[in-house]
């Protein structure tokens, strides 16, 4: 089977001759030979292929903490890896160069699901990250890893943007152990301007993971100055959140950095992300974080009912850990939302990139 004609799902026949992919509400319509906006997916002599099944960007493993997700089994090691491509088109994205890539030839490193999920375990990963680029356009490729990976008792993480239809959506999340959802912003004015596609779905995705699914939630915000950082909208967005999906979700609001079309802009100031955070803790959010700075209070992990520090981060970093090992507070005996375990040892801010070897 030829990975760059790997047969792929959700997609119809449209009486006019072309094909349409059900994948994503683009809801791209295809002639013969024509690729959809994610560029990946493409219509060859009138069937729906993904181009990238088995090729990768890259393969690395990195603390958990950096896609990030701070209450699924905190210091872990992630094996990590995407491959090119996106449905949607940010003009801020901070991985424009994989996702934007139209360059086949940059996927250079290749590995089957049971390659992947064999070298995660060999490397004493924990769990597999599908990220750099978004999973939902290699969904075929990533639930088939996922199923390797589970067969080897290895966890599996989406870092997605969660613009993905509701009968594939049920397929992918079935699939996986924990998600981090980037909520990009709360108008759909910013959504449409900015990404090309809309907020209502990312809601409904949202929405699906918390009350549907078995599969662990975490947030991401990333806070842009003058676009989505006002206080109306953080108010909006978190009391939405807690009422939708309820308190114990955690939410990480992160510093931007001019990138790709938008190096106009000036980075985010700490001081936004500590006003967005007080706004999240006022709207009754118990597990908020700041990233891409250095804040002690921002990325700890506080006791929603004595507010005993009970995971202390610096960046990636774990300067203490106090959890205990089914996730309780040790002074008041609260449970914390998550998944956690005895806590041994931590893989710290490292990455490091790895080749996965073809085996017979």
């Amino acid at each position: 089977m030829s990975t760059n004609h790997y047969p792929a799902r959700w997609w119809h026949r449209l009486d006019d001759g072309r094909i349409q992919c059900d994948l994503c509400p683009r809801d791209c319509k295809l002639h013969d030979g024509q690729r959809g906006a994610c560029f990946v997916r493409q219509n060859l002599g009138g069937e729906m292929i993904l181009t990238t099944y088995g090729r990768s960007s890259g393969f690395c493993i990195d603390p958990i903490e950096k896609k990030p997700l701070h209450h699924f089994y905190p210091g872990s090691s992630v094996l990590s890896f995407g491959t090119a491509g996106c449905n949607l088109a940010c003009k801020f994205c901070q991985n424009w160069d994989i996702s934007k890539s139209k360059d086949m030839d940059r996927l250079m490193d290749q590995a089957a699901p049971d390659e992947i999920a064999r070298a995660a375990e060999e490397s004493g990963c924990k769990s597999v990250a599908f990220t750099y680029n978004d999973p939902v356009i290699f969904a075929e490729y990533a639930m088939d890893t996922a199923d390797a990976c589970h067969a080897r008792g290895i966890r599996t993480v989406a870092v997605t943007a969660g613009y993905i239809h509701a009968e594939a959506r049920r397929e992918f999340y079935a699939k996986l152990d924990a998600a981090n959802v980037d909520l990009k912003a709360f108008t759909d004015e910013f959504y449409f301007k900015l990404t090309g596609a809309h907020l209502a779905p990312v809601l409904d995705t949202l929405r699906y993971i918390k009350r549907e699914t078995n599969t662990w939630l975490e947030i991401t915000t990333l806070l842009i100055p003058g676009k989505n950082d006002s206080d109306a909208e953080l108010e909006a967005m978190t009391a939405w959140i807690a009422q939708e999906l309820g308190p114990d979700v955690p939410l990480h609001f992160s510093a931007f950095h001019p990138d790709y079309k938008m190096t106009d802009i000036p980075a985010t100031p700490a001081q936004t992300l500590s006003r967005a955070r007080a706004i999240a803790l006022q709207a009754g959010l118990h597990y908020v974080y700041t990233g891409n700075v250095h804040d002690t209070d921002g990325g700890t992990t506080w006791c929603p009912s004595c507010r005993a520090p009970l995971i202390v981060r610096d960046w990636y970093r774990i300067e203490d850990y106090r959890l205990t090992a089914d996730g309780h507070c040790p002074q008041c005996h609260e449970k914390i939302a998550g998944h956690f375990e005895k806590f041994a040892r931590q893989f710290g801010n490292r990455r490091i990139p790895i080749a996965i070897p073809h085996r017979a």
